[in-house]
């Protein structure tokens, strides 16, 4: 690992942070120490690092903004690679919307609203990037990524830069290719269609008022927890189950929206996954229905 730490110093691949804390790096505030945080800022520095990590044979994992992602107390071993500063841009190109991998998913959908397109109202409440937005099939109000994906630029984990297009992304519901086949997202293009303004600003804000009524975004939370199972909802489940305010250490079930769960300020990924285990359990006895999560489970255990 040292050797490798070296090369990459000497290669410039961005910013270097030794055991970083990763709770300053999720939304729901809970990780240990990544061995290495790695903050490149250009396609070209992401580039190299991955292939200074191949070549040295040392694990890594992709970072965006953290929002559907539980990392472990122990943290990660290995390398962290967060995308920043020239990662994080957008252009317009007729009605194609091209996007950074750091580019926050919300500002793209509302960009794309005021360039009078439409096609990502539904991103509005989505916390996430572009990144991972496109890894995890990201959706809301009946839409989802699928629908107006046209390409991603992917680094593979032996370096090499590809472009996939639909057909090549294995789409489906909160999942990707990229779930079997690693790689990282440096830029996506989507497709979309010519609009009305107004139209489009009210349904954003429609969405918004909901999302601001019904999530507990001022508390420390990853977005939902459980994927809907199929015809049904997981937060109705969860709350059929008398679950809402039921609490493990600090992690509590949000008693504004079932399928949260909310850091009410010392929570541990332990705590986290000891209250996931408490609820598809609960609602399995209850229900008959096993909760499959939706948030990524990643570091040591």
């Amino acid at each position: 690992m040292e050797a490798c730490i070296a090369e990459l110093r000497e290669s410039a691949v961005g910013e270097l942070l030794l055991n970083e804390p990763l709770s300053k790096h999720t939304t729901w505030k809970i990780g240990g120490p990544a061995d290495l945080l790695i903050l490149p800022r250009s396609k070209e520095q992401l580039i190299t690092a991955v292939k200074l990590l191949h070549k040295h044979e040392v694990p890594w994992t992709n970072l965006g903004r953290g929002s559907n992602m539980l990392a472990s107390d122990k943290g990660i071993r290995g390398v962290v690679i967060k995308p920043s500063g020239g990662l994080d841009f957008v252009r317009f190109e007729g009605s194609s919307a091209i996007a950074g991998a750091a580019y926050s998913f919300i500002k793209l959908s509302v960009m794309a609203g005021k360039e009078g397109l439409t096609g990502l109202e539904f991103a509005g409440g989505i916390p996430g990037t572009v990144g991972g937005a496109v890894y995890m099939n990201a959706g809301a109000h009946g839409s989802d990524v699928s629908r107006i994906f046209k390409y991603a630029d992917i680094v593979l984990e032996t370096g090499e830069l590809v472009r996939y297009g639909l057909e090549d992304m294995g789409f489906s519901y909160r999942h990707s290719i990229l779930h079997e086949k690693k790689g990282f997202v440096v830029e996506a293009g989507f497709e979309l269609a010519e609009g009305d303004r107004m139209e489009i600003a009210s349904a954003m804000a429609s969405f918004k008022e909901r999302r601001l009524r019904t999530q507990p975004l001022q508390m420390a939370c990853a977005g939902s927890v459980f994927r809907n199972p199929p015809g049904d909802y997981a937060a109705r489940l969860i709350q059929e189950a008398e679950l809402k305010g039921f609490a493990i250490g600090g992690a509590q079930v949000s008693e504004q929206h079932a399928n949260f769960i909310v850091n009410t300020g010392q929570a541990t990924a332990r705590d986290v996954l000891a209250l996931m285990s408490h609820i598809q359990g609960t609602v399995e006895a209850r229900f008959g229905v096993k909760l499959v999560p939706e948030v990524l489970v990643v570091g040591e255990r």
